[in-house]
């Protein structure tokens, strides 16, 4: 693990690391695991639950969520952000706080060598298929499909690699 900045980062002591994985500095990473050869950019957070696998590459100020999955040598660019809840709320219908009982995750799969554009949003969910591209600022609200690129708001197919 790559040790500069190490007071600068929050690394819990539940997050599983792979060989050779470089965190930079101001991350937040608890309950994740991260696979071998993997780099994690400045100001990432990393939620419970989350898995990264070989070789990726998460941008700075990036945000994977709980639920999260992605492959093995998956880019994923600057301010890349998932969610996980398709009705999020801070309440309950009486105003009590939500607390973990009152939602579920619903989960994302990044399959083996995709590529997301910086910017990007991806609505919880979907699978974005092995070596497809998502073009910078798009909004992801369905499944993309195997070697395809997409972009836009909704992200739409653009052509097939």
């Amino acid at each position: 693990m790559n040790d500069s900045a190490n007071s600068n980062r929050q690394i819990a002591a539940d997050v599983k690391l792979g060989a050779d994985v470089e965190i930079f500095a101001f991350t937040n990473l608890y309950g994740c695991e991260i696979g071998d050869g993997s780099k994690i950019g400045t100001f990432v957070e990393i939620q419970k639950g989350a898995k990264i696998g070989k070789r990726c590459k998460i941008s700075s100020h990036s945000f994977i969520c709980e639920g999260v999955t992605i492959e093995d040598e998956v880019f994923v660019g600057h301010n890349v952000t998932f969610t996980n809840d398709l009705f999020p709320k801070a309440t309950n219908e009486d105003g009590s706080a939500q607390t973990d009982d009152d939602w579920k995750v619903v989960e994302t799969l990044v399959k083996k060598g995709a590529s997301i554009g910086s910017g990007t949003t991806l609505l919880c969910g979907i699978t974005v298929g092995e070596g497809s591209l998502i073009g910078a600022g798009s909004v992801v609200t369905k499944d993309v499909l195997p070697k395809s690129i997409v972009a836009g708001n909704p992200a739409r197919e653009l052509k097939r690699l």
